[in-house]
């Protein structure tokens, strides 16, 4: 059984890296680049209600929405694990998990969805939530979003600090430790669908 502290902090740990809001500041900047203040402000404020509202309906419908397409929760647990893998591979390699586009609603898409609340954090929701209080996943999730809305706002003066190549550096141990994440993820719907058996 564990502890307060230690469910939010197995809860919010795995958020955070898979949020990964240092290593999506280089990505905010550069689609803000151009704006005045007050749009970008606007920006900002609109994609963290967005992945906010996308984070919400998954984690309070989410098993609901698997259980109608009669999708289990160790396929979609393996699946989840397989997007994570996929998308923390590819960052490494190329520096980027999406490629970036200009339109009215990039604060949307991308970086409201899949960005911040995309396949990786809503894989990771259902999982949380399947294995510790709903209360605790969502306060960790709220924080999360939190932290990465503020180091938005203040993305200019952290960029001016830490300097690209730092935040770049930052991101890649992120991604090791998502990798990390995923093969767990993986081995752990195999687990819920009785395929393998680590139990010694």
């Amino acid at each position: 059984m564990h502890s307060w502290f230690e469910s939010l902090l197995l809860t919010f740990v795995p958020l955070f890296i898979v949020i990964d809001a240092l290593g999506n500041l280089p990505f905010v900047i550069s689609l803000s680049e151009g704006m005045s203040t007050r749009d970008r402000r606007k920006m900002i404020h609109l994609a963290a209600v967005t992945a906010t509202i996308v984070g919400l309906a998954f984690l309070f419908f989410g098993q609901f929405i698997l259980n109608i397409m009669g999708i289990s929760v160790g396929s979609f647990t393996i699946a989840g694990g397989i997007i994570l893998l996929v998308l923390s591979i590819k960052y490494i390699l190329t520096g980027k998990v999406v490629e970036a586009f200009r339109e009215e609603m990039i604060a949307v898409v991308p970086i409201g969805t899949p960005l911040l609340s995309g396949p990786a954090t809503i894989a990771t929701l259902l999982l949380l939530v399947g294995q510790f209080p709903l209360y605790m996943v969502l306060v960790s999730f709220v924080l999360n979003l939190l932290i990465a809305w503020a180091l938005f706002l203040l993305g200019n003066q952290i960029v001016n600090f830490m300097g690209k190549g730092g935040l770049r550096a930052i991101s890649n141990v992120f991604n090791l430790l998502l990798a990390a994440i995923a093969v767990a993820m993986v081995i752990r719907g195999l687990e819920m669908l009785g395929i393998i058996s680590m139990s010694t």
